[in-house]
Protein backbone atom coordinates (compact mmCIF):
# COMPACT_ATOMS: atom_id res chain seq x y z
CA UNK A 1 0.00 0.00 0.00
CA UNK A 2 0.97 3.69 0.05
CA UNK A 3 4.31 4.00 1.84
CA UNK A 4 6.02 6.21 -0.72
CA UNK A 5 4.13 9.46 -0.23
CA UNK A 6 4.13 11.31 3.06
CA UNK A 7 1.21 12.94 4.83
CA UNK A 8 0.42 16.54 5.68
CA UNK A 9 -0.52 16.66 9.37
CA UNK A 10 -1.96 19.80 10.95
CA UNK A 11 -1.77 20.15 14.73
CA UNK A 12 -3.94 22.86 16.30
CA UNK A 13 -5.38 23.46 19.73
CA UNK A 14 -6.34 25.93 22.40
CA UNK A 15 -3.71 28.22 23.87
CA UNK A 16 -2.45 26.29 26.89
CA UNK A 17 -3.55 22.90 25.57
CA UNK A 18 0.06 21.75 25.14
CA UNK A 19 0.27 21.31 21.38
CA UNK A 20 3.79 22.75 21.31
CA UNK A 21 4.90 20.32 24.01
CA UNK A 22 3.35 17.39 22.15
CA UNK A 23 5.17 18.50 19.01
CA UNK A 24 8.56 18.68 20.76
CA UNK A 25 8.13 15.27 22.37
CA UNK A 26 6.95 13.71 19.10
CA UNK A 27 9.90 15.03 17.10
CA UNK A 28 12.32 14.04 19.86
CA UNK A 29 10.95 10.50 20.24
CA UNK A 30 10.45 9.81 16.53
CA UNK A 31 13.03 12.00 14.72
CA UNK A 32 13.06 9.81 11.62
CA UNK A 33 9.29 9.76 11.20
CA UNK A 34 8.34 13.42 11.08
CA UNK A 35 9.45 16.70 9.61
CA UNK A 36 8.32 20.03 11.08
CA UNK A 37 7.19 22.46 8.42
CA UNK A 38 9.05 25.76 8.21
CA UNK A 39 7.08 28.96 7.65
CA UNK A 40 7.98 32.00 5.60
CA UNK A 41 7.81 35.29 7.50
CA UNK A 42 8.36 39.00 7.08
CA UNK A 43 9.64 39.18 10.67
CA UNK A 44 13.25 40.23 11.02
CA UNK A 45 15.88 37.57 11.70
CA UNK A 46 16.84 37.31 15.36
CA UNK A 47 20.31 36.55 16.73
CA UNK A 48 21.21 32.90 16.16
CA UNK A 49 18.45 32.26 13.63
CA UNK A 50 19.19 30.95 10.14
CA UNK A 51 17.20 31.26 6.94
CA UNK A 52 15.65 27.89 6.12
CA UNK A 53 16.01 26.58 9.68
CA UNK A 54 13.74 28.66 11.95
CA UNK A 55 11.97 30.44 9.07
CA UNK A 56 12.27 31.39 5.44
CA UNK A 57 12.86 35.11 5.90
CA UNK A 58 11.18 37.25 3.25
CA UNK A 59 10.82 40.95 2.53
CA UNK A 60 7.31 42.37 2.53
CA UNK A 61 7.45 42.57 -1.27
CA UNK A 62 8.58 38.93 -1.62
CA UNK A 63 5.88 37.72 0.77
CA UNK A 64 3.12 39.69 -0.96
CA UNK A 65 4.24 38.30 -4.32
CA UNK A 66 3.97 34.76 -2.93
CA UNK A 67 0.45 35.52 -1.72
CA UNK A 68 -0.45 36.92 -5.14
CA UNK A 69 0.85 33.75 -6.83
CA UNK A 70 -1.04 31.44 -4.41
CA UNK A 71 2.22 29.96 -3.15
CA UNK A 72 0.99 29.44 0.43
CA UNK A 73 -1.10 26.66 1.94
CA UNK A 74 -2.12 29.20 4.56
CA UNK A 75 -0.97 32.63 5.71
CA UNK A 76 -1.85 35.19 8.34
CA UNK A 77 -0.59 38.43 9.88
CA UNK A 78 0.15 38.93 13.59
CA UNK A 79 1.40 42.16 15.16
CA UNK A 80 2.37 43.55 11.78
CA UNK A 81 4.38 40.51 10.67
CA UNK A 82 3.11 37.98 8.15
CA UNK A 83 3.61 34.22 8.32
CA UNK A 84 2.77 31.53 5.77
CA UNK A 85 3.36 27.88 4.92
CA UNK A 86 5.02 27.57 1.47
CA UNK A 87 3.08 25.10 -0.65
CA UNK A 88 6.05 23.99 -2.79
CA UNK A 89 8.17 23.27 0.30
CA UNK A 90 5.52 21.03 1.86
CA UNK A 91 4.77 19.22 -1.40
CA UNK A 92 8.50 18.52 -1.92
CA UNK A 93 8.77 16.87 1.51
CA UNK A 94 5.55 14.87 1.04
CA UNK A 95 6.74 13.62 -2.36
CA UNK A 96 9.97 12.49 -0.67
CA UNK A 97 7.85 10.29 1.60
CA UNK A 98 8.12 12.48 4.70
CA UNK A 99 5.21 13.15 7.05
CA UNK A 100 5.12 16.92 7.45
CA UNK A 101 3.62 18.48 10.58
CA UNK A 102 2.21 22.00 10.60
CA UNK A 103 1.57 23.55 14.02
CA UNK A 104 -0.89 26.31 13.14
CA UNK A 105 -4.06 27.96 14.45
CA UNK A 106 -7.59 26.99 13.47
CA UNK A 107 -8.21 29.39 10.60
CA UNK A 108 -4.91 28.44 9.00
CA UNK A 109 -5.71 24.75 9.40
CA UNK A 110 -8.98 25.17 7.52
CA UNK A 111 -7.14 27.03 4.75
CA UNK A 112 -4.77 24.07 4.43
CA UNK A 113 -7.71 21.65 4.25
CA UNK A 114 -9.23 23.60 1.35
CA UNK A 115 -6.00 23.49 -0.68
CA UNK A 116 -4.84 20.07 0.57
CA UNK A 117 -8.06 18.05 1.16
CA UNK A 118 -6.14 14.93 2.16
CA UNK A 119 -4.45 16.74 5.07
CA UNK A 120 -4.92 15.10 8.47
CA UNK A 121 -6.25 17.58 11.05
CA UNK A 122 -5.64 16.96 14.77
CA UNK A 123 -7.03 19.19 17.52
CA UNK A 124 -5.38 19.24 20.96
CA UNK A 125 -7.41 20.00 24.08
CA UNK A 126 -7.09 19.46 27.85
CA UNK A 127 -9.65 17.08 29.39
CA UNK A 128 -11.89 19.98 30.48
CA UNK A 129 -12.39 23.74 30.29
CA UNK A 130 -11.45 23.98 33.96
CA UNK A 131 -8.15 22.23 33.23
CA UNK A 132 -7.48 24.69 30.40
CA UNK A 133 -8.10 27.68 32.68
CA UNK A 134 -5.87 26.16 35.37
CA UNK A 135 -3.03 25.70 32.90
CA UNK A 136 -3.27 29.28 31.66
CA UNK A 137 -3.37 30.65 35.20
CA UNK A 138 -0.62 28.25 36.28
CA UNK A 139 1.81 29.70 33.77
CA UNK A 140 2.07 32.77 35.97
CA UNK A 141 3.17 34.84 32.99
CA UNK A 142 -0.15 36.39 31.99
CA UNK A 143 -2.56 38.78 33.68
CA UNK A 144 -6.13 37.78 34.53
CA UNK A 145 -7.26 39.95 31.62
CA UNK A 146 -5.03 38.08 29.13
CA UNK A 147 -6.19 34.72 30.49
CA UNK A 148 -9.81 35.81 29.99
CA UNK A 149 -9.01 36.88 26.42
CA UNK A 150 -7.39 33.53 25.65
CA UNK A 151 -10.38 31.66 27.05
CA UNK A 152 -12.72 33.79 24.92
CA UNK A 153 -10.68 32.91 21.82
CA UNK A 154 -10.79 29.23 22.82
CA UNK A 155 -14.57 29.44 23.09
CA UNK A 156 -14.74 30.65 19.48
CA UNK A 157 -12.24 28.03 18.29
CA UNK A 158 -14.27 25.27 19.96
CA UNK A 159 -17.05 25.86 17.42
CA UNK A 160 -14.72 24.61 14.68
CA UNK A 161 -13.41 21.50 16.46
CA UNK A 162 -15.82 19.23 14.56
CA UNK A 163 -14.05 20.13 11.31
CA UNK A 164 -10.96 18.27 12.53
CA UNK A 165 -10.39 14.56 11.91
CA UNK A 166 -9.29 13.61 15.43
CA UNK A 167 -9.44 15.05 18.93
CA UNK A 168 -6.30 14.64 21.05
CA UNK A 169 -7.03 14.82 24.78
CA UNK A 170 -3.81 16.02 26.41
CA UNK A 171 -4.05 14.81 29.98
CA UNK A 172 -0.82 12.82 30.36
CA UNK A 173 1.72 14.14 27.85
CA UNK A 174 3.34 10.78 27.02
CA UNK A 175 -0.08 9.26 26.31
CA UNK A 176 -1.04 12.19 24.08
CA UNK A 177 2.20 11.87 22.10
CA UNK A 178 1.56 8.17 21.51
CA UNK A 179 -2.03 8.88 20.39
CA UNK A 180 -0.78 11.37 17.81
CA UNK A 181 1.93 8.98 16.59
CA UNK A 182 -0.45 6.02 16.30
CA UNK A 183 -3.09 8.03 14.47
CA UNK A 184 -0.57 9.30 11.91
CA UNK A 185 0.93 5.83 11.39
CA UNK A 186 -2.51 4.29 10.86
CA UNK A 187 -3.41 6.90 8.26
CA UNK A 188 -0.85 5.45 5.87
CA UNK A 189 -3.20 2.48 5.53
CA UNK A 190 -6.42 4.48 5.16
CA UNK A 191 -8.24 3.76 1.90
CA UNK A 192 -8.33 7.44 0.90
CA UNK A 193 -4.52 7.50 0.79
CA UNK A 194 -4.28 4.25 -1.15
CA UNK A 195 -6.61 4.80 -4.12
CA UNK A 196 -3.92 3.99 -6.68
CA UNK A 197 -3.00 0.73 -4.92
CA UNK A 198 -6.67 -0.24 -4.63
CA UNK A 199 -7.26 0.47 -8.30
CA UNK A 200 -4.22 -1.58 -9.27
CA UNK A 201 -5.39 -4.52 -7.15
CA UNK A 202 -8.89 -4.31 -8.65
CA UNK A 203 -7.47 -4.43 -12.16
CA UNK A 204 -5.38 -7.49 -11.34
CA UNK A 205 -8.36 -9.27 -9.80
CA UNK A 206 -10.48 -8.50 -12.89
CA UNK A 207 -7.86 -10.26 -15.00
CA UNK A 208 -7.97 -13.32 -12.76
CA UNK A 209 -11.78 -13.27 -12.72
CA UNK A 210 -11.80 -13.47 -16.49
CA UNK A 211 -9.52 -16.48 -16.31
CA UNK A 212 -6.69 -14.79 -18.16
Amino acid sequence: MNQDRGLVVVLSGFSGAGKGTIMKHLLSKYPDCYHLSISATTRGKRTGEEDGREYFFKTREEFDEMVKNNEFLEHATFNGNSYGTPKAYVEKLVNEGKDVILEIEVQGALQVKEIFPEALLLFVTPPSAEALKSRLVGRGTETAEVVAQRLAISSKESKLMSKYDYLIINDVIDDAVERVHNIIRSQHYATKYNKAAISDLQQQLMVFAKGE
